[in-house]
């Protein structure tokens, strides 16, 4: 499948509530690393994570995928991503982020799925109190940390 194909149909799926679609693109072993809900690994645990997990707290999602660069083994892509975020202290206000997806590839589906997010912006929008987005980023700072890549950066 073509690099901008792949991104075409990965985020029409998204906005489309189309998990199926969406899982489709993944080998059966796929893994989706979600910046906020974690792992879903296995198409049918990725159908679920749009279909039920996305939609859960949201609606009307837009995604883009801008500047893709890919060796045909791993594909990057800057993002932007936004929805109407249905929680009571947003009061309806379209959550934007700005990000970076991470794609492994094998036989042209997606092997695993990363990214790398600004979400300050998004939590802004929707009129998160100060402490709960702390509590957010700990949670991610901890995961962050338990990354084997980060042993040498926090050995100190």
């Amino acid at each position: 499948m073509q690099t901008d194909k792949l991104l075409h149909d990965f985020c029409r799926a998204v906005e489309q509530r189309n998990g199926k679609a969406l899982a489709a693109l993944f080998t059966e072993d796929g893994v989706y690393h979600d910046v906020f809900y974690g792992a879903f690994e296995g198409r049918e645990n990725i159908a679920e994570l749009i279909d039920d997990w996305f939609y859960r707290t949201a609606t009307d999602f837009r995604w883009d995928m801008h500047d893709p660069v890919s060796d045909g083994r791993k594909l990057y892509a800057r993002y932007t991503f936004s929805y109407r975020s249905l929680l009571p202290e947003a009061k309806g206000a379209r959550a934007m982020f700005e990000g970076v997806a991470i794609m492994k590839l094998r036989d042209g589906l997606i092997v695993e799925y990363g990214e790398v997010a600004n979400v300050a912006t998004g939590f802004l929008d929707m009129n998160f109190a100060p402490e709960r987005i702390a509590k957010i980023f700990a949670r991610q700072n901890a995961a962050l940390k338990a990354r084997p890549e980060m042993a040498r950066h926090i050995a100190d």
